[in-house]
């Protein structure tokens, strides 16, 4: 998943500092049985508050690595607005870094590059082998039949957020369904009084095709086929998206306004501000919804509810971070080690906090947050009740030409028009042929 909801998106200078000790000057030689003078560079992803912050989790953790294996890391974190397109650069160019983060939505398309290094048996085994990881987060590292070139570093899943006093006082449960959900948040949804049911960063193509996905999902409907062709107009996907749209057209829990939310720290700053009783979030949005002033017990959280019958409880995407390897390094065994202690299960641990990740290891324990409740629910719903985003190398298109249809579609109802199944049908169908035209 790209991370630009939570990311401090103006931040968008890369940040590089050296661990490297005086004089440690990467050799150029091939790897050896010790470190030597070896210097990897890696490209991280901004997970924190800040570019600044992220260099201060990750700079102890990189020593450390240094310490044990001799071998040093100049590292460079990269925001996201930057990341991407630092990385296509990088696979064109050949001048790309050693290990890097991607998000692991892009896996399949960097895979079809043939610039990465392939995950085979030798490399799966170098970094502790496959069967650490959670299934899961494994499918995500490339298409599916093939050597996946990346693997699992953050875990992130989605969340319906919801406000417990506000459900108290209007005597509601969490809803288990898609319409007590609705139901709930058009009780407490009051104009008058500028409350809502829900908030929606209904102007952020990255969360709408999201959502899309996960509806899609639940209907039990697939975007690609077996071949990889785009099947977008299925009835599912599109009453999938009609769905998601109606939350504030024919609902009407949320507020117009959210069409211009363009990204998701907007809608989690109206819950957090108890404008909004619900938000459909990923785990790291606690960071934000504290750093606004509410407290942990005041919240709860539940998995995104399916209508009641559906044939699919998908409740996320498979979101997060994965770590890959270009095949151009000359440092590959080493590259391999760097990888093996970013992924055990330590160094996890230590991460796992300050980034408000989900481990992507078996049998470890959730330590973003200190209630148990939530703890369990997130991982509950990363384990076992999400799904890959389309891992095929038009991914990439999928997200920015349905995610902006959806953008559009949520205006038109802003601005007072109606959107009706034949309406999504016919955007779903032009990002469709787009995308076939493409591949």
């Amino acid at each position: 998943m790209r991370l630009r909801s939570f990311v401090a998106a103006a931040a968008v200078t890369a940040l590089g500092i050296s661990l490297a000790a005086c004089g440690g000057s990467d050799s150029g030689g091939s790897d050896g049985g010790s470190g030597g003078d070896q210097t990897l560079t890696y490209w991280a992803s901004n997970q924190g508050t800040s570019l600044d912050n992220d260099k201060e989790v990750l700079t102890p953790v990189l020593q450390k690595f240094t310490a044990d294996t001799g071998i040093k890391v100049n590292l460079e974190v990269i925001g996201w607005n930057d990341l991407q397109t630092r990385i296509q650069t990088a696979t064109t160019s050949g001048q790309g870094p050693d290990v890097l983060n991607i998000g692991n939505t892009w896996a399949a398309s960097l895979q079809a590059t043939g610039a990465f290094l392939p995950f085979d048996d030798d490399a799966m085994n170098a970094i502790g082998g496959k069967d650490k990881f959670v299934p899961t987060a494994l499918a995500t590292g490339g298409k599916e039949g093939e050597d996946p070139t990346s693997v699992p570093l953050y875990g992130l899943a989605y969340g319906l957020y919801y406000n417990k006093a506000m459900f108290a006082a209007a005597g509601l449960q969490p809803p288990k369904t898609w319409e007590e959900m609705v139901s709930a948040a058009q009780k407490l949804t009051d104009p008058a009084k500028k409350t809502w049911g829900m908030a929606l960063a209904a102007g952020s193509y990255t969360e709408n095709v999201h959502f899309a996905f996960i509806n899609g999902a639940q209907n039990g409907a697939d975007w690609f086929d077996k071949d990889g062709k785009p099947t977008f107009t299925s009835d599912g996907n599109v009453q999938g998206v009609l769905r998601y749209l109606d939350l504030m057209q024919k609902d009407k829990v949320a507020n117009p306004s959210n069409a211009q939310y363009d990204n998701g720290t907007k809608s989690v700053n109206d819950f957090a501000t108890k404008k909004v009783a619900m938000v459909i979030n990923q785990n790291n949005a606690d960071s934000s919804i504290v750093a606004n002033g509410m407290k942990a017990g005041e919240y709860g959280v539940v998995p995104f509810p399916a209508p009641q019958g559906s044939p699919n409880q998908t409740a996320s995407h498979v979101a997060g971070i994965n770590l890959s390897i270009f095949k151009n390094t000359k440092h590959k065994d080493a590259a391999l080690k760097f990888v093996k202690y970013m992924t055990d299960a330590t160094t996890q641990a230590t991460l796992g906090k300050p980034f408000s990740s989900l481990p992507v290891l078996k049998d470890a324990k959730p330590v973003f947050t200190t209630d148990a409740a939530e703890a369990a629910t997130f991982q509950d719903v990363y384990n076992t009740k999400s799904k890959p985003l389309p891992l095929v190398p038009a991914e990439d298109q999928f997200e920015s030409t349905v995610g902006k249809a959806m953008n559009g579609l949520f205006a038109k109802i802003a601005t007072g028009g109606t959107v009706t199944a034949d309406d999504v049908k016919s955007v779903l169908q032009t990002a469709q042929d787009q995308v076939a035209a493409g591949s």
